[in-house]
């Protein structure tokens, strides 16, 4: 009955990990459209603050993420530091970090749909 026990508690374990990283992907995707939606608005401010949330999200996605969803979202936190990068160097480089945000957008949406 030990065994058992142990079986379903592992088998929980691992299912919920693939829980975690879909909550963090849908919180990294909201926030990495509201980075685009900022950016087209020449909003870099905004549109820094939105893609560090949802890089966070993004990174947490990434230690559960496995295979390709984990390449999409690697790719998506690499995309949003670019985005945060040029967001903070100010209004004439809005354009590049609204460019990055989308970019991570469709990583983000890659890997929901693997």
């Amino acid at each position: 009955m030990k065994k058992l026990t142990s079986v379903f508690a592992v088998l929980l374990l691992v299912l919920s990990f693939g829980v975690f990283a879909e909550e963090h992907l849908d919180q990294a995707l909201e926030h990495a459209n509201a980075a685009v939606v900022e950016g087209q608005a020449g909003k870099e401010d905004s549109l820094v603050v939105h893609a560090k949330a949802a890089l966070e999200h993004s990174l947490a996605a990434s230690l559960v993420a496995k295979s390709v969803p984990k390449g999409h979202i690697d790719a998506a936190s690499k995309s949003l530091q670019d985005a945060i990068d040029h967001g903070n160097l100010g209004p004439a480089h809005v354009e590049m970090a609204t460019k990055s945000a989308e970019e991570a957008v469709e990583h983000l949406k890659a890997a929901k749909s693997k």
